[in-house]
C-alpha cells in the first residue's frame, strides 16, 4: 500500500493518529528529495530551463523551435534543463543533447502521463514525487526561463518565477515567452485587465520579454548576462 493509500484509508476509518504519523515521516521524503537535488544541481554549472507542454507533437513548429533554442544555448556554454517529460520538454533535451551539451531533466511522477526522454543525460536525471521541491530546484539553479506553448503546469512555473522576482524573493532574471499567437492575448490581457486595475505596476510588465525565433529567444539570454562571466563547474 503506498503513502497515498494509506492516508486515504486513514481517513476512511476516521484514524487520525495514522494521519498525524503519516504527515510526519512524509518530511523525511521531502527532505531526501532536496537533498538530491541539491547536491546533483550544484555541479551542472549556468542552464537555462525550457518550458512547455508535455503533448506537444514532434512534427510541431514549437517543437523544432524548443530543439533550436537549446541547440543555440549550448554553443554558448549553457546547460539546459527541462521538466524531463514528453513534448517541448523533449525537443529541449534532444537540442541540447546533439549539440553535446549538458541535458538535465527534472521529471516529475505522474499517474497517467509523464515519463522521462530519453535525451536526459544519465547523471543529470531526477525524479520528483513533490511539485514545489521540483519548482525550488529550476527556481534555484537556472539562469532563466523560456517559455514556450503550454498548459496549467507551464503557466504555474512561469507565474511563479515572474512573482518571486517581482516581490525580491530571488534575484532577477530573465523570462522569455516564446509565440506571440499563442502568449500575445494573455499580454494583453494583463496590460489591460491587471495594470488597468493597478494590481500589478507599469514596470512589472518589464519582467518578461515576447519573442518569435530561436534566435530572439537565446540572444535574449545572452544579453542579459553581459556584464556577467559565467564560468562552468561542472
Amino acid at each position: 500500500m503506498t503513502s497515498d493509500e494509506k492516508i486515504r484509508s486513514a481517513f476512511d476509518n476516521k484514524d487520525w493518529h495514522e494521519i498525524k504519523v503519516t504527515d510526519s515521516w512524509q518530511i523525511f521524503k521531502i527532505m531526501a528529495e532536496f537533498v538530491d537535488g541539491f547536491e546533483k544541481l550544484a555541479k551542472i554549472g549556468p542552464c537555462v530551463s525550457i518550458f512547455g507542454s508535455a503533448r506537444t507533437p514532434t512534427d510541431n513548429k514549437y517543437y523544432k523551435l524548443a530543439e533550436d533554442i537549446a541547440r543555440l544555448l549550448t554553443e554558448r556554454g549553457y546547460g539546459v534543463i527541462s521538466g524531463g517529460g514528453p513534448g517541448i520538454m523533449e525537443a529541449a533535451n534532444k537540442g541540447a543533447y546533439e549539440a553535446g551539451g549538458k541535458s538535465v531533466g527534472l521529471n516529475i511522477e505522474l499517474p497517467f502521463e509523464q515519463f522521462h526522454n530519453k535525451y536526459i543525460d544519465r547523471d543529470k536525471l531526477l525524479e520528483f514525487d513533490y511539485f514545489f521541491v521540483r519548482k525550488v530546484m529550476f527556481m534555484k539553479y537556472s539562469q532563466g526561463f523560456i517559455v514556450l506553448p503550454g498548459g496549467f503546469g507551464t503557466m504555474d512555473e512561469m507565474f511563479e518565477a515572474i512573482t518571486l522576482i517581482q516581490t525580491g524573493k530571488i534575484a532577477r532574471f530573465p523570462i522569455v515567452l516564446v509565440g506571440s499567437e499563442y502568449w500575445g492575448g494573455l499580454l494583453d490581457w494583463v496590460e489591460n485587465h491587471m495594470l488597468d486595475a493597478k494590481n500589478i505596476s507599469p514596470e512589472d510588465l518589464n519582467l518578461y520579454r515576447l519573442v518569435d525565433t530561436a534566435e530572439e529567444a537565446a540572444e535574449h539570454i545572452f544579453r542579459f548576462y553581459d556584464k556577467y562571466v559565467l564560468k562552468p563547474n561542472f
